[in-house]
């Protein structure tokens, strides 16, 4: 019959078999169009990622491109971190026996919050002014005439691609407010050169101290022009400790200030820039106790060598984003804080400043005011 050629009646097992693969179907293009999303987002952030930050972090870099890729260098690890602990928290859920989808919706929505929350308390912590860190540190050689001194410690300010020409202006007003005897900055002042960042540094020039401002280079200034900022820094009023020293007087007693490049400095093709201690204590009275500027800890072998009492440093920024600190720590052996390594002491600082993601986690920036102590005194 010609009706039953063409008429079709499907049996009930054929329509329940029909859809349920209909909607395999339709899952599987979601999650494919979606997969192709995400590989396509990774693949141009894996793109411009580099390119941003070479071009931006370049000699004569870009500052609008400088700041982009160090947003996203600071997105990616927050995100990062947070996806992985995120995972753990997964596996706890489904051995309490939280099932899916209800367990990766929440863990998802939460690691999207705590991430966001962490991103705005960390860009506001960068930005602010750094909350004053108090140490008393007792030296052995430190005559009585020298008990009580003080230091107030800048280091890592970093000035930069986003303008902090304010911020820096009010870190110097908290310097003031210190008044302390000796004010030292010991390296990584800006990312940069003079030209570009004379606006932000300008500051630095009314940093008061009743016997000496003192400055070192860190590495960063190998990235830009390290003899043209110890230039402008004496420039600004300060002592440039370009492996040398001075010696500062308080009630008939006396103390070396000794200063050496960063260690990166002899291999950046800059002549006469390395680390050298001993040109630094060169006709330096051995007697004298000695504090010594030295932007990385590392530096605290050759200063053990050399006999110095104290070495003061910044670069690790302690981790700055929590917790690259725990990796920091095994390139630079230190936590920030005081230490004493062999004959000597170490005060390692979480710097002033940031360096690229504007952000600061769980390690914020500080200002150090050190109390050198005399054990005569005691």
């Amino acid at each position: 019959m010609a009706i039953d050629d063409h008429l079709r009646i499907d049996t009930p097992e054929q329509v329940s078999l029909e859809l349920p693969l209909a909607g395999v179907g339709s899952r599987f293009v979601a999650v494919a169009i979606d997969t192709l999303l995400q590989v396509l987002l990774f693949l141009g952030a894996a793109v411009a990622f580099p390119v941003l930050m070479f071009v931006g972090h370049a000699r004569r870099g870009r500052d609008g491109l400088a700041v982009a890729g160090d947003s996203l260098l600071g997105m990616v690890w927050v995100l990062f971190t947070w996806a992985v602990l995120g995972n753990v928290a997964k596996l706890v859920l489904a051995l309490a026996g939280v099932a899916d989808p209800a367990r990766s919706r929440v863990v998802a929505a939460a690691v999207l919050a705590v991430s966001v929350v962490l991103l705005v308390w960390g860009y506001v912590e960068a930005m602010r002014v750094p909350r004053v860190r108090r140490v008393d540190v007792p030296i052995e050689r430190l005559g009585a005439g020298l008990d009580g001194v003080t230091v107030a410690l800048l280091t890592d300010t970093h000035y930069g691609p986003i303008d902090r020409t304010r911020w820096s202006s009010r870190v110097i007003d908290k310097v003031n407010e210190l008044d302390a005897d000796i004010v030292c900055h010991t390296g990584d002042i800006a990312d940069g050169t003079v030209a570009q960042r004379r606006e932000q540094a300008a500051p630095l020039g009314r940093a008061r101290a009743k016997l000496a401002r003192t400055y070192v280079t860190g590495n960063h200034e190998y990235f830009g022009e390290a003899q043209g900022w110890l230039d402008h820094m004496r420039e600004l009023g300060w002592e440039p400790l370009h492996n040398r020293h001075v010696v500062v007087e308080r009630g008939g007693d006396r103390l070396v200030i000794a200063g050496v490049d960063d260690r990166t400095a002899g291999s950046s093709g800059l002549g006469g820039h390395r680390a050298d201690h001993a040109a630094a204590l060169t006709g330096a009275d051995p007697q004298l106790p000695v504090l010594l500027l030295a932007h990385q800890p590392k530096q605290i072998d050759a200063a053990v060598e050399h006999g110095i009492d104290l070495q003061i440093s910044g670069h690790t920024h302690g981790g700055q984003i929590w917790p690259f600190g725990f990796l920091v720590r095994l390139q630079q052996r230190f936590w920030p804080g005081l230490h004493r390594h062999g004959d000597a002491q170490i005060y390692v600082s979480r710097g002033t400043g940031y360096w690229g993601p504007p952000m600061r986690l769980a390690e914020p920036a500080e200002l150090t005011h050190l109390t050198l102590e005399s054990a005569q005194v005691a």
